[in-house]
This record gives C-alpha cells, sequence and structure tokens, in this order.
C-alpha cells in the first residue's frame, strides 16, 4: 500500500501569481519510508502539508492517503481520519501548558477514540523510552524545559501509532547539535509501519532519512493559473 499518492494535485491561492501555485503532475511515497522534503521558505511546503492532512483541498486532482481518496470525506470525517491515522510535530510543540504531560498525551488518544485501559500505561512506556523522567509525567507542560517539551512533542504524536507521521520545521529553531539529538530520538522510536515525512528547509539533516526530495522538483508552474 502506498502512504500518498498524488496526481495532478493544483492548489493556488487566488490572489498568489502563478509561481506560487503549487502543482504536481504525480508523487507517491511507500508505506514505511523515512523521507526528507526540502524547499525554500515561502515555496508551500506548508500548504502541501495542509493538503496531505485533508485541512485544505485541492482545486483540481486526486490525493489518496493510506489507500483513501480524502477528497470524498466530509470535513469531520476527515477531521477523524487525521487524529486516528495521522501525527503531527511542528516547531512549536503546541502543548496544552496547564495540563501535565500524561495528559497532553492522552488528549490526542481521546481524541482519536484510542483510549483504553492499558493507555495510562502505554503512555509512562513511551515517555521511559524517549528518556522522560518519571517524577515529570504529572509536571504541567508549561514548566518543562524547550527539551523535555520535545520529548512529550514526540509522545502525543505517536501514542496513537499512526501511520502516516508529518514533521513540519521541528528544529529550526535548534541548533545543529540539538536538531541532529531530536531527529536520533524520532527516529528510534518510530515503528516500521510509520512513514515519516520532516519538512525543512534545512538541507544539512538530510542524511538522516531513506530519501531526500526537493518540492520543486515535485511542482511544475502553471501561466494560465
Amino acid at each position: 500500500m502506498l502512504a500518498i499518492e498524488l496526481r495532478d494535485v493544483e492548489f493556488h491561492y487566488p490572489s498568489a501569481p502563478p509561481e506560487h501555485a503549487l502543482h504536481i503532475p504525480h508523487w507517491q511515497v511507500d508505506h514505511g519510508q523515512r523521507l526528507f522534503l526540502h524547499g525554500r521558505s515561502g515555496s508551500g511546503k506548508t500548504t502541501l502539508l495542509r493538503l496531505l492532512t485533508g485541512m485544505m483541498l485541492p482545486q483540481q486532482g486526486q490525493i489518496r492517503i493510506l489507500g483513501e481518496d480524502i477528497q470524498t470525506m466530509s470535513a469531520s470525517q476527515r477531521d477523524s481520519f487525521r487524529a486516528r491515522h495521522i501525527g503531527q510535530i511542528s516547531q512549536q510543540f503546541y502543548l496544552l501548558p496547564y495540563l501535565s504531560v500524561a495528559d497532553n498525551i492522552r488528549l490526542a488518544a481521546v481524541l482519536a477514540k484510542k483510549s483504553s485501559a492499558a493507555l495510562d500505561n502505554n503512555i509512562y512506556q513511551l515517555l521511559e523510552k524517549l528518556d522522560m523522567p518519571a517524577n515529570l509525567f504529572h509536571q504541567t507542560a508549561g514548566r518543562l524545559s524547550q527539551g523535555q517539551q520535545q520529548r512529550v512533542a514526540i509522545a502525543r504524536a505517536l501514542i496513537n501509532q499512526p501511520l502516516l507521521l508529518f514533521a513540519d520545521e521541528p528544529t529550526s529553531a535548534l541548533d545543529e547539535d540539538s536538531a541532529a539529538a531530536f531527529i536520533r530520538l524520532l527516529l528510534q522510536n518510530l515503528t516500521p509501519d510509520t512513514t515519516l515525512i520532516m519538512i525543512s528547509h534545512d538541507h544539512r539533516q538530510a542524511d538522516w532519512f531513506d530519501q531526500s526530495v526537493a518540492l520543486q522538483d515535485l511542482t511544475v508552474v502553471r501561466e494560465d493559473i
């Protein structure tokens, strides 16, 4: 099964010039692949991510995610599909500062309707694998260091065992050593079934991944948009 398949996908903002439109004739990502997708700032990386997660829909073309045509889903069905099958990590971790570490992670499982009697044990085991001290499991997220927040963000993204994980510029605010440590930790805790796409403008991180793809190599400019 392909994790991602795009055919003749077009998206453009009405006020944007043609060179800022996305037109991807064909692109596919194999199941279980670790892929590095790079492009300059403003090249459309975030727009593509929103299309791949079903947060936006293209004007034309077909997007299949994990074998499903997301354009045939309603908005609520896309929300449910995203919660159950897709994990996301971004530069801003979007942790709820007033909730504990465990509750921030637990919330992701509840939204995906994957809450179970074993959930707490799964959360604690995952945090232990991420080298999170046990005395912080019930600490509020707002009192954590940046490195600790990174670990919580990874755990939240992985708790539902997603088949597809997007990391959107997660290391852009980190120095080179910290960025490498973050990527190493993330890769060490992925299951073989999880497809990872990391989006970044920093080419130095490409060596960690199975394949590196430039967004500009996927797109063509449509002058008639």
